[in-house]
């Protein structure tokens, strides 16, 4: 049978007679060998009866790899071992299911990465490449799709991907971030024969230097990798550290051109006093004459300069074309100009300012010729950086006879003389050249490759100056930034390569003429624009000459120490190798431990364990990892499969200690859908095994006597065991009565569910993995009553809606002290009397109650295995300020505490008739309490269910039998924002984001913002408490305040009363954000749902808003100061206030605070919309009729000239600025007030107040945020002036409010003509002036870190830069 690709590209049968009824099998392969092919599926619909030998080649044939060099496995988790490759079971047979997905995995075998399939029909450089071969030029795909070379998009590297050595023999080069310009030139020194194998010949004396610092010897290391290595790419990363180079180095992207200069002069210090002191010079130096000579005497002076590259003009200043090719470029480079008129040139022979030619010609050129195509430029007329991407077109081979200086060299002497009379080493100087090197005198070094003369060299033939071409060094972006990568030629197989970063490939010379750039089109101007961004940027070329042309060295012919450095690197090597298949075969997981002694905290660590090691040997491992050595015996301790998330232990290994880890986790893999907890237990105890398929249930047990919610005691159960066979599990783990048991599930935080159905089942209900249940036993009558209505689901419902806040109170506020007494003792005198006396008393209760507490808890806590969360010691103080009478023996018991108080406050409850808390001296008007609710006030720890049940509970993770313990409710450490589901909750009302809302009052409250209609939820308890930071000091009082999060603010401030001292009339409430900044609450009607355990809340003294009233900012308006919007004031507006009474108000606090004294007619307000000026308010306005007002408005104080010319709304102020071209300045704002939104009444008035003729006058809108600040380099060719528009109010002008900023001009003004000097220092003041503003600065040049190399070793801040 033969396997043909179907429509869908899936590889199927031919059509057989009985194809039709034997079954299929689809496979579904991820090739996970590579990070470009790991999202990527293989999908093979393939007969039943198919071997699994022919699923390989059927996958290797799809996936374009050689069959045998990869494996296939399942990808279930329980299957470890690949698949045979050689077997004849059949698909079925081998566990494959017919008409189902079957899930495979392709790896690496043996740790290498597959080999990509070739087509042996072609040649290398043939003209019919298959598509496969790699003939891209660009940035490459992995499987080497043909494609242009089109702008450069980033690859995705991976580790994997840089493990096989390329099909083409070379290496490739990792990208550290932006180092592709320097990857780009290493590829091309080491493609330079003559370079490496000079480079090969240096030997490095590791006792004169040190190797990391070394970059000659890093080089030859590289270049040694380069050439021996067996990896698809190599890291670059002891190169930049030999450089100096940090971390961030990496980020930068530098000029190619710029690395090959600095790193040549770093080269020859490095290698002075050697051999290869000279070698730069050799290779790459050449001498060109810069002359200057008299058209009227023929006298010429003359200095002779050296370069190492020529910089090559694109296109001419000011010039609309640019050189076609690299002949005409160098033609232009050699042309020389006149120097006449203003420029005349002074003779020394005619003693005059005479006509004169200057310009350049070549002396020698250098055997590696560098031709630099400067194709980055500086456009005057925008001010920015551009990229010329013209075409340029450069021969394989360049003769260089035309240009050189045939005539001069024969007789040097004839009419010249030098002016220097030394010979400048450096880059070439040239009027078209920008790069201008440091000159250093000194002697000639030469660039003679051979011993003949001068004359000799002059009189041999033209054939000896061709130059091949071997590496064009292309650029793919714009000026901002791209992309580098080169196309060299092997002078071993004269085979063109793209060596782009990590990727070589072959390519053609077709795909060399693709970096000419331009574009099909014709040479205009702006033909750059339209044109391809990648192309040819550095050009190196080498003299033809077979008796100097040098060959690569072979590893047989390499010096003895490159020699001894090659063993040493494939050793490395090697060990890398090993390691990495160490990684391969290593799993890493997340490892979990709640730590018996570190404050029973869930510890958290990463556990690294070999997949042929047991379960016994990696708990040995977790055992060290987690320090419990010397805490609990090792055989106290074992693994468990745990779910973190849900805080679920999915299942224990009993019997497998001796299973390798491989098989029990499923395999190594990247990542885990569950974790590793180490679970520990004393030895008394027995660990309890944990099945897969049971859910973990966390039992909560209430006791309504004492009011109290104990934590979690765990069990495990089937999610199909009956609601009956629940209960009596739950009662053999509590020891309550089952006949007696209700059981609430808390399926999320709003949704209590009593399970009262003793036959439905726990999948029924709704348990998953991890769930949590409260219980309730006993004899009382609740259990009559419906459950929203008992007791019990009241309490519940308040243990999931309290939070924990944090107040602070004024300094000067007296309650704090005065409320504790009350609380106390029953009698203020008494209570007066002993703080006079003794005020130790309350303090000594303190103590001995914290003391007791403590006691009790560690007790509780041997006996569980449990810990309390943060709340309990901050809360326990405060359940004995609350007791009856500080005089009272403190009974041993807290459940004792409680009774009492409980008794004494029921009392209270019952004698003020109907559950109103009615302490005369602690007034909470208006808010109605229950029975419940009042109980809850009284507690004795503060564990919480929610906070246990949320993180890491003790009893989760130890084996412990632990009893109920009795532990507060209500002090729920989480933020629950959604308020539970109650019949209770429909008498509520609750509004969001209406008008009156957003006003800060709502009608159902008085003047003094209490409520008129019933509440409910109000439980609040506050207790004293010291900061930790110590801020409270110094007189600051703080309150740790417990409040049900549906309470009003409204009620949330009157329960504050007694705290702060005044009425909640005359303070105010700020919440403080985690980076301090407060922000008033005043919506009275909001409950505190927004609020979250731990929020932090200010009072501050002073008025509270009443009905109808709004605080506001009031800001003054400066349109021609540097800073145009001033604060003034905070005060308050009422509504139906007019604008003239609140300017009244406001008049006399200006003169207070702001010494402003105004006249009323004399300022507006205006509206504030961010930094922006709207809309005038006039005087008869009213507010929230005619201007509508929120909480914390913000408005803007203008003072004005002379009265208001605002009269009505329907006209329009505008702030309009003239520009002045010719004096490059923008004049102050003027406001111009319009009847209509019409254009020509704008131009109109503009005209009046200016003085330019109306048809001349052009206006422009401004941009951005007010004062819309701009540029005078930007503002005359930036704006939109003059819009074709009859109207302000449309496109694009929407001139539809007060206060747009409308610039203006006089269209005959021309700007103001400056020199280059002028123009920098304008563009300077500019710059700083807009930065002060706050503005872009559009025109500011990048800024770009300059190129360096230390030899030195450097500022090197990241030695350890991988």
């Amino acid at each position: 049978m033969e396997m043909v690709p179907s429509e869908e590209n899936q590889l199927v049968l031919k059509e057989v007679e009985n194809a039709a009824e034997e079954p299929r099998v689809l496979c579904i392969v991820q090739d996970t060998t590579n990070a470009k092919t790991v999202n990527e599926r293989l999908t093979l619909n393939l007969p039943a009866s198919t071997t699994l030998s022919k699923l390989f080649e059927d996958v290797a044939h799809k996936a374009g790899y050689v069959n045998g060099t990869f494996d296939l496995a399942w990808r279930k988790t329980g299957d470890m071992g690949p698949l045979d490759p050689s077997s004849e079971m059949s698909l079925t047979e081998s566990g494959f299911e017919p008409g189902k997905r079957n899930f495979l995995q392709l790896t690496d075998k043996d740790g290498e990465q597959p080999q990509i399939a070739s087509d042996e029909s072609g040649t290398a450089g043939s003209s019919g490449l298959d598509d496969r071969q790699e003939r891209f030029i660009g940035p490459l795909p992995r499987d080497c799709t043909v494609g242009c070379s089109s702008d450069y998009s980033s690859p995705s590297y991976s580790y994997s991907s840089i493990l096989n050595k390329s099909d083409t023999g070379y290496v490739g080069l990792v990208n550290q971030a932006m180092t592709c310009y320097l990857n780009s030139l290493l590829q091309t020194l080491f493609m330079t024969p003559e370079f490496r194998n000079a480079l090969y010949n240096w030997e490095f004396e590791e006792s004169e230097e040190d190797p990391v610092t070394s970059i000659p010897y890093q080089l030859q290391r590289l270049f040694l990798l380069l050439q021996t290595s067996k990896k698809r790419a190599i890291e670059t990363t002891d190169v930049t550290r030999s450089f100096g180079w940090d971390s961030s180095e990496a980020w930068q992207q530098h000029d190619v051109q710029e690395l090959c200069r600095v790193m040549f002069d770093a080269l020859e210090q490095k290698w002075k006093q050697t051999e290869q002191a000279d070698l730069i010079n050799q290779l790459y130096q050449g001498k060109l004459k810069d002359y200057v000579r008299c058209l009227e005497c023929g006298y010429e002076s003359w200095r002779i300069d050296t370069y190492l590259d020529i910089p090559l003009v694109i296109r001419p200043f000011g010039a609309s074309q640019a050189y076609g090719s690299v002949e005409e470029a160098l033609q232009a480079f050699v042309q020389p100009e006149t120097l006449d008129g203003a420029n005349q040139y002074f003779c020394e022979r005619c003693k005059k300012k005479c006509d004169a030619r200057k310009g350049l010609r070549f002396l020698h050129f250098p055997y590696l010729l560098t031709l630099q195509l400067k194709r980055f430029d500086f456009d005057y007329t925008t001010m920015h950086r551009i990229k010329l991407n013209d075409r340029m077109s450069f021969p394989e081979e360049l003769d260089m006879g035309p240009f050189m200086d045939v005539e001069d060299e024969k007789s040097p002497q004839t009419e010249s003389c030098t002016d220097s009379g030394a010979e400048n080493e450096g880059s070439c100087h040239s009027d078209q050249m920008s790069n201008d090197f440091s000159a250093d005198d000194g002697v000639d070094e030469g660039i003679c490759l051979d011993s003949a003369s001068s004359t000799e060299r002059v009189l041999k033939p033209k054939s000896s100056l061709t130059f091949e071409l071997f590496s064009v060094m292309v650029h793919s972006g714009s000026a901002a930034g791209g992309h580098y990568y080169a196309c060299i030629k092997s002078f071993s197989d004269g085979q063109w390569y793209s060596f782009n970063d990590q990727h070589v490939s072959k390519i053609t010379q077709e795909d060399i003429r693709k970096t000419y750039g331009g574009s099909s089109g014709s040479r205009g101007y702006y033909s750059s624009a339209f044109a391809s961004s990648t192309n040819a940027y550095m050009l190196i070329y080498r003299l033809k000459d077979p008796s100097r042309n040098a060959k690569y060295l072979d590893c047989d012919d390499f010096p003895e120490h490159i020699k001894h450095l090659v063993q040493r690197e494939k050793e490395s090597e090697e060990q890398e190798k090993r390691q990495r298949e160490i990684e391969r075969n290593t799993c890493k997981i997340k490892l979990f431990c709640m730590h018996p002694v570190k404050m029973m905290a869930m510890m958290e660590n990463k556990l690294e364990v070999h997949k042929d090691k047991t379960l016994r040997e990696a708990t040995e491992m977790a055992y060290k990892l987690m320090e419990l050595d010397g805490v609990v015996p090792l055989d106290c301790c074992r693994l468990v499969k745990y779910d973190e998330f849900h805080e679920y232990l999915e299942r224990s290994y009993e019997g497998e200690d001796d299973t390798p880890m491989g098989l029990l986790l499923g395999g190594v893999k990247s990542s885990y859908m569950f974790d590793l907890l180490l679970e520990t237990r004393r030895p008394e105890q027995v660990f309890q095994p944990y099945k897969p398929g049971e859910v973990m249930v966390k039992v909560h047990v209430v006791d309504l006597k004492t009011d109290t919610v104990a934590p979690p005691v765990s069990i495990r159960a089937y999610l199909n065991q009956s609601i009956t066979e629940f209960k009596q599990l739950i009662a053999q783990a509590t020891e309550l009565s089952a006949e007696t048991m209700r059981v609430v599930l808390e399926r999320c935080y709003n949704d209590l569910r009593l399970l009262y159905v003793p036959n439905k089942t726990l999948k029924a209900e709704g348990f998953f993995r991890s769930n949590k249940v409260f219980v309730e036993s006993s004899e009382s009558p609740d259990h009559q009553v419906t459950f929203t209505d008992s007791l019990l689901w009241k309490l519940l419902d308040r243990h999931g809606n309290t939070i924990r806040l944090f107040v602070s109170l004024p300094v000067q506020s007296p309650g704090t002290n005065r409320t504790i007494c009350q609380k106390v003792g029953g009698d203020p005198e008494e209570c007066s009397e002993g703080s006079k006396g003794n005020r130790n008393s309350v303090e000594t209760i303190l103590e001995e109650s914290t003391e007791k507490l403590k006691n009790l808890s560690l007790q509780q806590q041997q006996g569980s295995c449990t810990s309390d969360s943060q709340k309990s010691s901050d809360t326990s103080d405060f359940e004995h300020i609350e007791s009856p009478s500080p005089s009272q023996e403190l009974d041993s018991s807290v459940s004792a505490v409680v009774a009492v108080d409980n008794r004494e406050l029921e009392n209270r409850i019952r004698a003020a008739g109907g559950g109103t808390y009615s302490d005369p001296e602690t007034q909470f008007p208006g808010e109605e309490r229950s029975d419940s609710e009042v109980n809850n006030d009284r507690s004795t720890s503060s564990v919480d269910s929610d906070i246990l049940s949320s993180s890491h509970s003790s009893d989760t993770l130890c084996n412990a039998d632990s009893g109920p313990i009795q532990l507060a409710n209500g002090l729920d450490s989480h933020s629950i924002t959604s308020s539970r589901r109650s019949k209770a909750n429909e008498g509520k009302k609750e509004t969001w984001d209406t008008a009156e809302e957003d006003s800060g009052t709502d009608s159902e409250y008085d003047e003094n913002g209490k409520s008129k209609a019933e509440s409910y939820y109000l439980y609040f308890r506050a207790e004293p408490y010291a900061q930790e930071d110590g801020s409270g000091e110094g007189g600051q009082k703080c309150v740790l305040v417990h409040v049900d999060k549906r309470i009003t603010l409204s009620a949330f401030k009157q329960n504050l009363e007694p705290f702060v001292g005044v009425t909640s009339t005359q303070f105010k409430v700020f919440r403080v954000y985690a980076n301090n900044q407060e922000f008033e609450s005043v919506r009275l009607n909001e409950t505190l749902s927004s609020f979250s355990d731990d929020n932090k809340i200010t009072i501050r003294l002073g008025r509270a808003l009443k009905k109808g009233e709004y605080r506001v900012k009031v800001y003054q308006l400066l349109v021609n100061d540097a800073e145009p919007c001033k604060f003034l004031v905070d005060t308050v507006f009422a509504k139906g206030m007019t604008v003239k009474q609140s300017k009244e108000e406001l008049m006399p606090q200006l003169k207070d605070q702001c010494k402003l004294d105004l006249n009323i007619d004399k300022f507006r307000l205006r509206k504030k919309t961010w930094k922006n000026p709207g809309t005038v308010f006039l005087d008869y306005h009213v507010y929230e009729e005619d201007i509508n007002i929120s909480s914390n408005w913000e408005v803007f104080l203008e003072v004005l000239d002379g009265p208001e010319k605002m009269k009505s709304m329907s006209q329009l102020a505008v702030l309009t600025r003239r520009w002045n071209p010719a004096q490059m300045k923008l004049e102050p704002f003027q406001e111009v007030v319009l009847e209509s939104s019409s254009v020509e009444e704008l131009k109109e008035k503009l005209s009046e107040i200016s003085g330019v003729p109306l048809e001349n006058l052009e206006f422009a809108k401004g941009r951005g945020t007010f004062p819309c600040d701009i540029s005078v380099l930007e503002i005359h060719q930036d704006l939109d002036w003059n819009p074709k528009v009859s109207t302000l109010n449309v496109w694009p002008l929407y001139i539809c409010d007060d206060g747009a900023v409308v610039f203006y001009r006089d269209s005959t003004e021309e700007p103001m003509e400056q020199s280059e000097d002028e123009r920098n220092e304008l563009m300077k003041r500019e710059s700083s002036r807009l930065l002060k503003t706050g503005h872009r600065v559009s025109y500011s040049p990048r800024k770009e870190k300059a190129l360096k190399i230390y030899l030195d070793g450097g500022p090197v801040k990241d030695p350890g830069q991988d």
